[in-house]
């Protein structure tokens, strides 16, 4: 039996946390390896000057993060390392849609391992998961929705809680309950291309409200209301896609001023929310009674889940949204809710959040060694960057010109509401590229950038 004592002294959070933290810190040191018994949980709780209980929801915590293995009557041990993962099928490597806006993708074998395993664990409840089940999911899953929203200082009561088959469905479906054909929807002027796809689709009309560096201006949304009697107005407002803008505090607290005064309802598309970890509060937990709150999975776990958690105003809200959801969609998959919920519950999905801000992080460190500051819009912790053009660049010559480099680069024509767009690109830094094809990539598009379309049809 190994004599081990946790360094719990000095950690942040509960002790219990403390203890599963150390044992993952010293199993990364390698001071406990593969195989340690560790100390019985009564002996350790006596020589921390802790309760016992404390000591066993360490364990169990630790457990739950696949670093031991625990059996009554023989103790726990450091779990052995998992297998490598299966490498994908070679036809899958490339299933990927460059015109979205993605995320890295984890790339360490141990949180591939842990991932798969967790989805592994699910599939033994495979038969139930394949049934037909009522729409905004099952209470598990909303008690796992709610301790992720608690995340961003959301703590709704289930019943205003829905799980949905991610973002666009449930924006089709608020936007048909809060509009009908005709109407008209405010959101930013440069903004999100889904928004401009699903009111197109239902014959919305979408006007765009001015934006400065913080976001929509409060005194433009004003007379945006009072000039087209708008019924809903629709918001992206951390990490915004495209502009990387995230809306600080104070403008968001005059933002949902003005809706509440006009009556108007925000809808609020929190696909980046999570990512940014000491962000503003979402709108939805300043005015909750006049918000939407939209939380995607598929920027902060990952897109093929299909999953999102809504957050309606209130109780009358959700039975409206329920049935309009059910004729959208019948429901949300439950065997998708299931992973989801396992990821959340395990510490999985938080040990990919963190690996999401980390290797954003880096690649932002590598757009900034090929564009001065001031070239272009970005923040630390989005998935890609705003590029204004330059020495006669269009939007569609420098996308063809670069689109030998496999980066996702999108015209800002996709994302204007009104008006001529601007000669800009979105530029991805996420997705399945490498850092070292990243950094090619945008290597080539800063050198492309120096000179002519003319001269560099010469040149490259």
């Amino acid at each position: 039996m190994k004599d081990w004592v946790p360094q719990i002294e000095g950690r942040e959070g509960p002790r219990y946390l403390a203890i599963a933290e150390a044992i993952a810190a010293d199993i990364a040191a390698g001071l406990l390896v593969p195989g340690d018994q560790l100390p019985p949980q009564r002996r350790l709780a006596a020589r921390l000057g802790v309760d016992f209980t404390t000591v066993a929801r360490g364990y169990v915590e630790a457990g739950k993060r696949g670093l031991i293995d625990s059996t009554v009557g023989r103790g726990s041990f450091v779990r052995k390392p998992a297998s490598l993962p299966r490498a994908p099928a070679p036809q899958r490597l490339r299933a990927a849609d460059f015109t979205m806006n993605m995320p890295p993708e984890p790339d360490d074998p141990e949180l591939i391992a842990r991932m798969q395993d967790g989805y592994a664990a699910v599939a033994r409840d495979l038969m139930p998961l394949l049934r037909y089940q009522g729409f905004g999911g099952s209470p598990l899953d909303k008690d796992a929705a709610s301790a992720w929203l608690g995340r961003r200082a959301l703590v709704p009561a289930q019943e205003r809680i829905f799980i949905t088959p991610g973002a666009h469905p449930a924006l089709v479906g608020i936007f048909s309950l809060l509009a009908k054909a005709g109407d008209t929807v405010l959101a930013e002027a440069i903004t999100y291309p889904g928004i401009r796809a699903i009111t197109a689709q239902l014959e919305l009309n979408l006007a765009g409200v001015e934006m400065d560096a913080d976001g929509i201006v409060p005194e433009a949304l004003e007379a945006a209301i009072l000039r087209h009697r708008p019924k809903a107005l629709y918001l992206n407002p951390t990490l915004q896609n495209p502009m990387t803008i995230t809306t600080p505090e104070r403008r968001r607290t005059a933002i949902c001023a003005i809706a509440r005064r006009h009556g108007l309802p925000i809808v609020e598309d929190d696909a980046y929310g999570f990512i940014a970890a000491y962000g503003p509060p979402p709108l939805a937990a300043i005015a909750p009674d006049i918000c939407w709150h939209i939380a995607g999975l598929a920027k902060c776990i990952g897109a093929g889940l299909r999953l999102a958690y809504v957050v309606v105003p209130d109780t009358r809200s959700g039975w409206s949204f329920n049935a309009a959801m059910r004729a959208v969609s019948v429901m949300a998959s439950p065997l998708m809710a299931a992973v989801a919920t396992r990821w959340i519950d395990d510490g999985t999905a938080d040990t990919i959040l963190r690996f999401i801000r980390s290797e954003t992080a880096a690649r932002q460190k590598i757009a900034a060694r090929f564009f001065e500051p001031g070239t272009y819009l970005s923040d630390p912790l989005s998935f890609n960057i705003w590029l204004p053009l330059r020495n006669g660049w269009s939007c569609p010559a420098f996308a063809a010109h670069v689109r030998s480099t496999g980066i996702g680069v999108v015209a800002s024509d996709a994302f204007t509401v009104g008006g001529p767009p601007p000669e800009a690109v979105r530029v991805g830094l996420g997705g399945p590229v490498s850092r070292a094809q990243l950094e090619r990539g945008l290597e080539f598009m800063a050198h492309t950038l120096e000179v002519s379309p003319e001269m560099a049809a010469s040149y490259f």
